[in-house]
């Protein structure tokens, strides 16, 4: 019987060629209870959590206790009759999946449902790249041949979500400004990272008041595109398995349709036969260097530092940025805000190592990613979201009249933790 990722595989392959209702439909007549298991995890995603379990955990009390470890958020647990379950705790962090001996744990995909929407072409449909993006599908494969692809493969365009990093920039610049008015004053930044914010949220609680009430750049680029096309698609397309939790989330469930990983979508490109290096260049995103460098440990923190000087220069307390690289050190670097032992008053916290560079669906070692983020982040024309004529021009269409309004309750970009 062929694996839950040999199944997904040739089933890609055969909406590649076209044969994907034919592949579909010989599983179902195979009468395969696994198989048919299998089957659908694959056609109905959103009915199951960021980590399936493909089959009954065979390890003794013992040994299975070795990817419960590995968990920080106690999510895999025993039923009544003893068997392995994964919970709704579950943020997908993919930690799991790696220790699991039997390997009998495996991240959901989201990519058949999303092929049957693309062949049909009646649903514009969106792809919206992470910016961990730069130099995963090579280093000579732009922006612009990125879009090209995305195109090619029936997507209605692409979209970087570090515009959108941009403008979450200037709300934690203008967050920090009025909110940090004393020594004792501090913040818990990184929307960006589901880890770090279900860290805070489930062990940490009593800090979610020093949390920023933001949507992550994924959500608020989604979000963003169903207002302006509601009958739109959206595809995230990133190195986190996290975000397929991220985005199930029931008051943010609104923006994202599906997520991809990196290795998923290089996968399309292979199937289609895309030369990327040789396509032409589409280019239309305009993303500030801010937005760009989000995708590495520091960038937020930069990011922030960097707009704030330029929004408020004369601001009064000056941002003192720490960052926790990492789960591990997300953890003590929380434990350490409650016992009063830091001194910093801009919190960052990424959940793997290196940033989102460091991904578990990164295809580049994180310190070759990180090189390709910071070079393309030098690149940018404007150094900074309030520079930005582009993300002005955004926030005008969303009914933003200043930037000062990306404070108001209610809004595109604003969440309650």
């Amino acid at each position: 019987m062929e694996s839950y990722q040999e199944m997904s595989r040739r089933l890609q392959q055969a909406a590649a060629g076209g044969r994907l209702q034919a592949e579909i439909d010989a599983i179902r007549a195979s009468g395969n209870e696994q198989e048919l298991k299998q089957l659908e995890m694959l056609l109905r995603p959103e009915n199951y959590p960021p980590v399936v379990k493909l089959a009954d955990c065979m390890c003794s009390d013992e040994n299975q206790t070795s990817c419960a470890v590995s968990c920080l958020f106690e999510a895999i647990r025993r039923d009544k009759d003893g068997k392995l379950m994964i919970t709704d705790d579950c943020v997908g962090c993919g930690q799991c999946v790696d220790r699991c001996e039997q390997k009998v744990l495996a991240g959901k995909k989201d990519l058949i449902p999303l092929l049957q929407l693309l062949k049909e072409r009646e649903t514009p449909v969106y792809a919206m790249i992470a910016p961990a993006f730069s130099g995963q599908f090579s280093s000579e494969v732009t922006s612009g041949k990125l879009r090209a692809a995305f195109k090619q493969l029936g997507f209605y365009g692409m979209i970087e979500v570090a515009l959108f990093a941009d403008i979450l920039t200037l709300k934690e610049a203008l967050e920090f400004d009025q909110s940090i008015k004393s020594d004792e004053d501090f913040m818990l930044t990184s929307c960006c990272c589901p880890m770090w914010m279900a860290l805070i949220r489930k062990s940490f609680s009593e800090l979610i008041p020093h949390v920023p009430p933001s949507v992550s750049p994924m959500v608020a680029c989604g979000r963003t595109i169903k207002k302006m096309h509601p009958e739109a698609k959206t595809v995230f397309i990133g190195p986190c398995i996290a975000k397929k939790a991220e985005a199930r989330q029931p008051d943010i469930a609104d923006a994202v349709d599906y997520v991809l990983t990196f290795d998923e979508v290089g996968q399309m490109f292979e199937d289609a036969g895309l030369d990327l290096p040789n396509l032409p260049e589409d280019m239309s995103d305009h993303s500030s260097t801010a937005g760009r460098i989000y995708a590495r440990t520091g960038g937020v923190s930069k990011a922030v530092q960097s707009t704030l000087d330029h929004l408020c220069p004369d601001h009064k307390i000056p941002l003192r940025a720490i960052q926790a690289d990492g789960m591990v050190a997300c953890k003590a670097l929380l434990t350490d805000v409650m016992d009063g032992k830091v001194k910093a008053n801009f919190m960052e916290g990424m959940g793997c190592k290196g940033g989102c560079v460091g991904g578990p669906k990164s295809l580049l070692p994180k310190e070759e990613a990180t090189g390709h983020v910071n070079a393309y982040g030098e690149q940018a024309t404007y150094a900074t979201p309030a520079e930005n004529p582009y993300v002005l021009e955004i926030l005008r269409r969303l009914g933003f009249d200043t930037i000062e309004s990306l404070l108001e309750r209610d809004n595109t970009f604003i969440r309650k933790f």
